[in-house]
């Protein structure tokens, strides 16, 4: 039996390109070998392996000069979200500038833009489209809605313990200019008219979901992130709802099913109904009928508050 050498453990591990093999003294015999799979024009894979989109958005980008990840991956990479029916395929998606050819690979669909200086980013080392142009990008496909809840997570004041950055994604007058720049994209039209439905505040789309629906329903513009004592930066807080009114509101999402989390809203919970405020609490089920029969609740709430 012949004796197979060992690839170096930085290959065993992810997709690598042929350059990369090469550079690690791997001989071209050695890719031929049975623990060793062809990705396609110069990319080879670890048999046996499931990668997941960042390896596969590296290796990608390293064998395709020029280009970066773009549209869906990239709202994935960078944890901007997307809508359930979209990033569930494996495909990759990779943009190039408008002069070089358009990216042609199984597993790949390719784009030609017109990107600026500081539109694309690395995120451990992969080139990716920052979140404000991926926003842009994707526009054109969403409907208006999302593009509001996704620009919501662009402005949104990100919560330093957990995401680990202190500053939001973008700015309102930012997002305008990046629309100035590009008045020919498709997209461009929407993304101006959700510009002006983006509130700072929405910790998710559902968030987003809910104050649209309220708005839609005649309800006034709601305050977010409503502190039950607005001078005490330690106060509970609910997502939105109205102090004028005292009625507040509660999203609560996949994150709130842990029992360190249910802890700290019960506790919130408790805090805005032992001040007689009326307070509702919102779940994927009300999300699914488009909040209504909630809605019905909060605006029968409000009138007994008049």
């Amino acid at each position: 039996m012949v004796r197979i050498t060992p690839l170096p453990q930085t290959l065993n591990t992810q997709p690598f390109t042929i350059y990369e093999s090469r550079m690690l003294g791997v001989a071209p015999k050695r890719l031929r070998a049975r623990d060793v799979l062809d990705g396609g024009r110069l990319i080879y894979l670890p048999a046996g392996r499931e990668f997941v989109l960042a390896e596969r958005s590296r290796v990608l980008a390293a064998a395709t000069p020029g280009a970066w990840v773009s549209h869906e991956s990239a709202a994935i990479l960078t944890g901007l979200g997307l809508p359930p029916w979209l990033g569930k395929e494996e495909t990759i998606h990779l943009s190039k500038p408008h002069g070089l050819p358009r990216v042609r690979r199984t597993g790949v669909a390719g784009h030609r833009v017109h990107a600026l200086p500081g539109e694309v980013m690395e995120i451990d080392g992969i080139p990716v489209s920052v979140p404000p142009r991926t926003w842009l990008d994707l526009a054109h496909h969403l409907p208006l809605a999302y593009v509001i809840a996704m620009g919501d997570q662009l402005i949104r004041m990100p919560r330093p313990g957990l995401e680990g950055r202190t500053e939001p994604y973008a700015f309102k007058e930012g997002l305008r200019l990046l629309i100035r720049q590009h008045p020919n994209m498709k997209g461009v039209e929407k993304a101006r008219l959700a510009l002006d439905e983006m509130r700072v505040g929405a910790d998710s789309f559902p968030e987003t979901f809910l104050r649209l629906a309220m708005l839609d329903a005649r309800l006034p513009e709601p305050e977010l992130q409503l502190r039950l004592d607005p001078d005490d930066p330690w106060s509970p807080s609910a997502d939105l709802g109205y102090r004028r009114f005292r009625t507040a509101l509660q999203y609560d999402g996949a994150p709130h099913l842990t029992r360190d989390q249910q802890s700290r809203d019960n506790r919130r919970d408790e805090a805005f109904t032992s001040a007689g405020w009326s307070y509702f609490k919102a779940n994927a089920d009300d999300l699914a009928e488009g909040f209504t029969g909630l809605i019905a609740r909060i605006k029968k709430a409000k009138l007994r508050s008049l």
